[in-house]
């Protein structure tokens, strides 16, 4: 027996989208999600099926096998004394490394560091990348093993010392043996704000992929030295509504970047494991930053 397809967003009534893209946001919760949501679905009951529906599912959309025989991938430690006393993350690497690597550092959304960001750093490293994935949640336990538990999770995080987390993430990713003088960072939602602020605190960071994230302080932008491409979805006011200014402070102050925003998305585009991705776009997005980084990083 064939497995089911893939429902994709076209699958849905607009308004639930925007509903489903709230309620992972925080503006709702999962009740107020429900009750808003059963108009569209035939009471209670149906609003249930519409999350499940809309639920990732992570097993359907991996990649690379957690085990596969090209890489070699670890649980690691490292000291963040600014941040929560200490961090880990997720490294992965091409297993017949032989000499120095170009680094990537992967940034998750809200929920940590779930098997959906595992696999997409293993997708690095089948690409010849030492990657390497902080998890936010690190000082709270790690990703609890759900969506809802690691977004109520996140709430919980002091966002100024996890933001000194991952400036200890860099550090250590820098640290390691044979470690080029440039990197390239990743991230996608909060990964993506993520990325846009370590842009403005570490010079060697050479490349910039933030998809779908918050921009950098204004008035830190004199600061970045990356390269940005920065990805946003089509229908994404939330995020969409902050780009013209950071567009023009970029341009006022000559910062090399490219846009792509590609019709028809909506935030998550990238992420395969819910409805809201869109193959075509996210394969462009993905081959964009990869050539980015190779043109940046492999020298």
């Amino acid at each position: 027996m064939s497995a089911p397809a893939r429902r994709n967003s076209s699958d849905f009534d607009p308004q639930v989208m925007r509903l489903f893209d709230d309620y992972v946001h925080g503006v709702i919760d999962r009740r107020a999600f429900l009750q808003r949501a059963a108009g569209f679905a035939a009471g209670a009951s149906g609003a249930a099926a519409l999350l499940a529906a809309l639920a990732p599912d992570f097993a359907a959309a991996q990649q690379v096998a957690p085990d596969d025989v090209r890489l070699e991938t670890k649980i690691v430690t490292f000291d963040a004394p600014q941040g929560h006393g200490s961090g880990k993350g997720y490294l992965a690497q091409p297993a017949d490394a032989d000499g120095s690597l170009p680094q990537v550092l992967v940034v998750h959304e809200n929920r940590g560091l779930n098997p959906h960001i595992e696999d997409v750093t293993r997708r690095f490293a089948l690409e010849g990348f030492q990657a390497f994935a902080p998890d936010a949640l690190a000082p709270l336990g790690g990703y609890p093993g759900d969506e809802d538990s690691a977004r109520a999770l996140f709430g919980k995080l002091d966002q100024a010392k996890t933001r000194e987390d991952f400036l200890a993430a860099v550090r250590y990713l820098r640290g390691l043996p044979g470690a080029p003088q440039t990197f390239g960072a990743v991230g996608f939602c909060y990964g993506g704000a993520m990325v846009n602020f370590l842009a403005t605190r570490v010079p060697e960071l050479t490349a910039a992929a933030p998809f779908y994230g918050a921009p950098a302080p204004i008035e830190d932008v004199p600061a970045i030295r990356a390269e940005l491409l920065v990805v946003l979805a089509a229908d994404d006011e939330r995020v969409n509504a902050q780009w013209p200014a950071y567009e023009a402070a970029l341009k006022e102050h000559g910062k090399t970047f490219a846009l792509f925003q590609p019709p028809g998305t909506l935030h998550g585009f990238h992420n395969d494991t819910t409805p809201r991705y869109d193959e075509a776009a996210a394969k462009e997005a993905w081959s964009r930053t990869l050539a980015l980084f190779a043109r940046t990083l492999r020298r």
